[in-house]
């Protein structure tokens, strides 16, 4: 089975379980750079741990202040990180931030901001936005779908 939610809004963040497919073709660029970062889920049950991941893994700068505003900032520059492209994927999605949903909730936001900010072509060279994709993976399809609805929730709630 391959799922196509790469190609649908920009704004919505990937959620799928282990036995989909994903075809590379459509998440990174033809030619150019594409940093990969792989966070696990497990060690991200509040947002000081969720921080320390995040900075650890995209190699955040030292004036990371160590809170939501902070890591909006840093995944909406990262320019000391470039690349044509941005692919996070969070293995044991469900378990992320299992000690409080309001901070999950924020946590989607922050991440959908990001992806529909690095999507606008505004202000980038070329006129072209940079892929920046998010991909939650769950163990069961059902675990996919309940996630889906927390992050439309959560997406929702921002608007």
């Amino acid at each position: 089975m391959t799922d196509d939610w790469w190609h649908r809004s920009a704004d919505q963040l990937a959620v799928c379980s282990r036995s989909a497919v994903v075809e590379l073709t459509a998440v990174l660029p033809a030619t150019g750079r594409f940093v990969v970062v792989h966070l696990d889920a497990t060690r991200m049950s509040d947002a000081d741990h969720a921080f320390h991941e995040f900075s650890d893994a995209l190699l955040f700068p030292s004036y990371f202040g160590w809170n939501w505003a902070a890591l909006s900032e840093c995944l909406r520059d990262l320019n000391w990180l470039p690349a044509d492209g941005y692919l996070i994927v969070v293995d044991n999605a469900p378990r992320l931030l299992s000690d409080g949903a309001r901070d999950r909730d924020t946590l989607f936001q922050i991440l959908s901001q990001a992806v529909h900010y690095w999507a606008s072509p505004l202000g980038r060279p070329n006129g072209n936005g940079v892929p920046f994709k998010v991909l939650l993976l769950c163990d069961l399809d059902e675990e996919a779908a309940l996630l889906r609805q927390e992050i439309a929730s959560a997406v929702h709630n921002l608007r």
